[in-house]
């Protein structure tokens, strides 16, 4: 029996690698975007702890330590601006990577499904050639029967012996 031969198999193994790599890129965001998260939550973190520390100073130290906490506070303010930017790119990021990614798995399983149909239409006309071998075979023994057998020959031809 032959083997079966699909013709697009070139292509569905090209979805296979193009999903693998989507996959990884959609990774690398994810790790990014966890990265980028805690960093931003640390950093707020910080000036809610430098805060809290602040208020529980008593008034003379709280003065200093309140001026040096607005200036802190500014540059960590624009650090965490530009960390909720990355965040927001990195969704938008993540979103496109998801989008491109379903696309892929749809075309994957299509061509899957196209290849299933294939190999059942396949395995169907295999049998049906294998069934009329068989036929064949077995007509072409039942003449040389009846050509070597006198008795068959003649209630087959209707001649009388």
């Amino acid at each position: 029996m032959k083997r079966f031969v699909w013709r697009l198999q070139s292509v569905l193994d090209l979805k296979i690698q193009q999903e693998q790599l989507k996959r990884g890129e959609l990774l690398r965001i994810t790790q990014q975007l966890v990265r980028t998260q805690q960093q931003l939550m640390s950093r707020q973190r910080v000036l809610r702890d430098v805060a809290a520390d602040i208020a529980q100073t008593p008034g003379s130290e709280r003065l200093a330590q309140q001026e040096f906490f607005l200036r802190y506070s500014a540059a960590s303010n624009r650090q965490i601006k530009l960390l909720k930017d990355q965040l927001d790119r990195l969704h938008d990021s993540q979103r496109q990577k998801m989008k491109e990614l379903l696309q892929l798995q749809r075309s994957r399983r299509s061509l899957e499904k196209l290849k299933e149909r294939a190999a059942r239409e396949f395995v169907a006309e295999q049998e049906k050639l294998q069934q009329k071998q068989l036929d064949e075979m077995a007509g072409l023994r039942f003449l040389q029967m009846t050509e070597h057998s006198p008795r068959i020959h003649h209630s087959l031809t209707g001649e009388i012996p």
